[in-house]
Parts: C-alpha cells; sequence; structure tokens
C-alpha cells in the first residue's frame, strides 16, 4: 500500500495514499476505537452543511479565493449526494468536545477540492483543513450547531410519525366505540367502558407527544454559529458572523437565528436535556400503550383475549402455534432504551465546566440514537400493530358477563351496601348482574336493560337516576 507522510505537532503519521482524511483524523482513529460505530451521518451531513455554508460566506467577504470556494462547495455537494462516505472514521465516543469527527471533515473537504482543483491530497498549501475550510469556525460552534441542525431534522420526522400514529389509534376508537368492556385498576376487574374510550385515551397522549416534539424545535434553533471557541467570535469576521447564519437558513430551510448571547449556548447543553426528556415523556408513553396491549391480547385462551395483535412471526421454537406480541414488545426495549439515553445526556450536560462542555459527542449519539430508534419503532409500531389490531367483541362481552361492575351504576340507587349484596350473589351463584336484578327485585327487563345501557354506564353522570325517579326500585317480597 501507497502512503503520503503527514505532520504536526507531535510528529509525522504515514496516511494510506487513497485516504481523503488526515492526521488529525488518523490520530483519532487510534485513539478512539470504543464502540466501532462512526459518528452518526445525519450529524456528519450537518457539519458538511455548516462548512459549504461557511466557504460560501467567506468567498463573499473576500476571505478565501473564489477557486478554493468553489472546490470546497463542490466536494461539500459530494458528500452530501452520498460519495466518500467511508472516509469519515472517527468513533462516536471520543475525548476532544467533537474536535476529532470536525476535523475528520475538514481533512476530507479539503483533500477532496485538492482533487477537484487538480492537486494531490495532503498537498495543503493550495487547500487546507484548518486555514481554509475551517476559516472563521471553531469545534465549539460548528458541533452544537451541527447537532441542533440534526436534531431538528430528526425531530420533524418523528412528529410526523406520531401523528400518523395518533391518526390510526384514533380510527381504533371510531370502530370501537360501541364496543362494551371491562376497565381495570390495579389489574383487577372495575367499572365498564367502552373499547372505544381506551383508544382514545391512548389517542390523547400520542396527541400530546406529537405536540411536544413540534413545539421544542424553537429551543433548537437558537445557534451559536460564529462563536468560534467559547462564544465571543474571536478571530471571526463580523461580516462573517452574520452572513453565514442566514446562508445556513437558506441551505436547509430551517429558521436558525443567531444566538443573542453566544457564549450561553456554547457552553450550556439544556436544551438538548429538554428535548432528551420529551423523548423520554414519549418513551413512557409508547411503553404503556405497549404493555396494555400484550396484556389485552394474552392467552389467547389462558388469558384476557380481548383483542388480537396481527401475528407478524412464530413464536417459539418449541411450542406449535404459539405467537408472542414481539412489535408491543420491540416498542417496550426501545422505550427503556430512549430513557437509559436520557441519562446518559443529562449526566453529560450536568459534567461541563466553565466556558465549554467536553462531553457533547455523547449527548449527540445517545440523542440521535434515540430519535433515530424511536422513529423507527412508531412506524412499526403502526404498520405491524396498530393498523391491524382486532378488538374481539364476544370475548369483551363474556369477561364483562363473568364479573360484577356492571352493578356500579346501581350505588347512587341502592347503596353501596346493597350493590355489595348483589356482587355476592352474582359470585356465589355464577350469575351476571341482570340476572341478579331481575331475580333480587321488582325491575322489569326491559327497565334493568335500561339501567344497564352501556352509553349510560360509560359515561358521566348518574345512570339510575331516570329509573329512580319513574319507578323506584323493589325488593321482592316487599
Amino acid at each position: 500500500m501507497d502512503f503520503r507522510r503527514e505532520r504536526d505537532q507531535l510528529g509525522t503519521v504515514d496516511i494510506p495514499a487513497n485516504a481523503y482524511y488526515g492526521i488529525h483524523t488518523a490520530r483519532a482513529a487510534e485513539n478512539f476505537p470504543v464502540s466501532l460505530r462512526p459518528v452518526n451521518m445525519e450529524l456528519l451531513r450537518s457539519i458538511v452543511l455548516i462548512k459549504k455554508a461557511a466557504a460560501t460566506a467567506n468567498g463573499r467577504i473576500g476571505s478565501l479565493e473564489q477557486d478554493k470556494v468553489n472546490a470546497i462547495v463542490k466536494a461539500c455537494d459530494e458528500i452530501l449526494n452520498g460519495r466518500l462516505q467511508e472516509q469519515f472514521v472517527t468513533d462516536a465516543y471520543q475525548g476532544g468536545a467533537g474536535t476529532s469527527v470536525h476535523m475528520n471533515v475538514n481533512e476530507v473537504l479539503a483533500n477532496r477540492a485538492l482533487e477537484i482543483m487538480g492537486k494531490k491530497k495532503g498537498e495543503y498549501e493550495f487547500v487546507h483543513p484548518l486555514e481554509d475550510v475551517n476559516l472563521h469556525q471553531s469545534t465549539n460552534d460548528v458541533f452544537p450547531t451541527a447537532l441542533r441542525m440534526a436534531a431538528i431534522r430528526k425531530l420533524r420526522n418523528l412528529s410526523e410519525a406520531f401523528a400518523e400514529l395518533q391518526e390510526s389509534i384514533q380510527h381504533k376508537e371510531s370502530e370501537n366505540d360501541k364496543v362494551l368492556k371491562l376497565a381495570r385498576t390495579q389489574l383487577m376487574d372495575a367499572v365498564p367502558m367502552m373499547a372505544g374510550q381506551s383508544f382514545g385515551a391512548y389517542a390523547r397522549a400520542i396527541s400530546r407527544d406529537r405536540w411536544r416534539l413540534y413545539k421544542v424545535e424553537e429551543r433548537l434553533r437558537e445557534i451559536n454559529l460564529g462563536g468560534t471557541a467559547i462564544g465571543t467570535g474571536i478571530n471571526a469576521d463580523k461580516k462573517y458572523i452574520f452572513m453565514v447564519t442566514e446562508l445556513l437558513q437558506d441551505l436547509t430551510g430551517i429558521g436558525f437565528a443567531r444566538s443573542e448571547y453566544p457564549i450561553d449556548t456554547t457552553q450550556n447543553m439544556d436544551v438538548f436535556v429538554e428535548v432528551s426528556g420529551l423523548l423520554k415523556s414519549a418513551a413512557v408513553n409508547l411503553h404503556k400503550m405497549a404493555n396494555d396491549l400484550r396484556l389485552l391480547n394474552s392467552g389467547p385462551f389462558g388469558g384476557i383475549g380481548e383483542i388480537r395483535l396481527p401475528v407478524c412471526q412464530s413464536g417459539s421454537s418449541i411450542m406449535p402455534g404459539k405467537n408472542n406480541p414481539v412489535i408491543p414488545e420491540m416498542v417496550a426495549q426501545v422505550s427503556m432504551r430512549v430513557a437509559a439515553n436520557d441519562q446518559a445526556i443529562t449526566s453529560a450536560a450536568l459534567a461541563g465546566q466553565l466556558e465549554l462542555n467536553a462531553f457533547v459527542p455523547l449527548i449527540a449519539e445517545c440523542l440521535l440514537e434515540s430519535m433515530e430508534m424511536m422513529n423507527r419503532a412508531v412506524v412499526l409500531f403502526r404498520d405491524k400493530c396498530v393498523e391491524g389490531i382486532e378488538v374481539r367483541q364476544k370475548q369483551c362481552q363474556k369477561n364483562l358477563d363473568n364479573s360484577a361492575v356492571m352493578v356500579t351504576p346501581l350505588v347512587p340507587l341502592i347503596g353501596f351496601e346493597k350493590a355489595s349484596e348483589i356482587v355476592g350473589l352474582c359470585r356465589k351463584e355464577g350469575k351476571s348482574v341482570r340476572e341478579v336484578l331481575l331475580q333480587e327485585t321488582n325491575l322489569t327487563s326491559e327497565q334493568v336493560d335500561r339501567l344497564l345501557n352501556p352509553l349510560a354506564v360509560t359515561g358521566p353522570g348518574i345512570a339510575s337516576s331516570e329509573i329512580l325517579r319513574v319507578n323506584g326500585l323493589q325488593e321482592k317480597g316487599e
């Protein structure tokens, strides 16, 4: 293999001649073989977009020769179109507040720009990774800005995925708005409800998540680009500082705004903790819903069995015919990972010191991973589970009939103690509440049906008030 030799303050390193990265990247690859995972590609694309905006701004203000601008911009466009992806070799977990991945981008762009200009890789006297590609920039303003950009893009996709999930759940709410079933508290029979009402509660929770994720983008739009090392803007031309944000707006279609106090935006990572917290809130709701569906699907003969989930694959290597709720199980695991990532993000954010947070690479990896995993999980949850949920109306009615929860609407009419007696008779004689009412009272079948009307007993108010006024309730023999 042929090599080229590059030098830095520590000495020299032989770089593969065909590599577009340089000595800083090579040292980082040697220093941080930790996760063996590259930096998130959306984050890399965001850094490249910033480099394109910076080169264009520097060309317009006369700080960078136009031939260099053209070559750097063309190199950026090639990478944004999918070229040279294999040249980004720094590990996702790295020291240096993101300097390693930032230098990886600078070096790849510089060497590709050199080729475009007819020069050889490593001939940095013509296009330099720091003096040209990184002109008027620092890792400390580029990396946080890139993370905000990547997070916004992923948030938009995630918010849309939640909106589609909400819509699917609302369809289930409408489909099952007249299916009576047991409601349970602490896993015990409680009161009657409509199956549609349970889906309605899920839809409301998902709606809150969608709205929160949509709105938090506002905090991510404030960027410190142009603040350079600590946010003071040292070594950055004033005309560049204001122009580069406008160019980035045009390139991305995102309404970025230059921070009113870039020193704050440079050192404080609380906005990422906020976003991660909202992801965790969404994960909580997804996990709750997934667990509920698993319970309601349980059986199908020895469990609750009130819904049937779509069968996606065989469930056992030893038990024939067994099908497991694998999609809700996957959603639950993703939710657990999002919660774990939130803890890591919180720890990294609070570990910042003075004018910089050195742990922003961990924040970036965990935040973007959570967004990507959750987005895929929500789409799969909707397509492979929620859309195909079947409410088993006969099983719902059977479970309802085998319980005594329909006695609860009678409490305002006959009192708690009498209602408890009826429950006792139901259990002792194995009869439904309707059968016991007909047996122990003078109510007619029509009156009992009105008293236990599903629409009356699953809504607000006192279901028995009309019967009480018109007919009273008398025990037989009185």
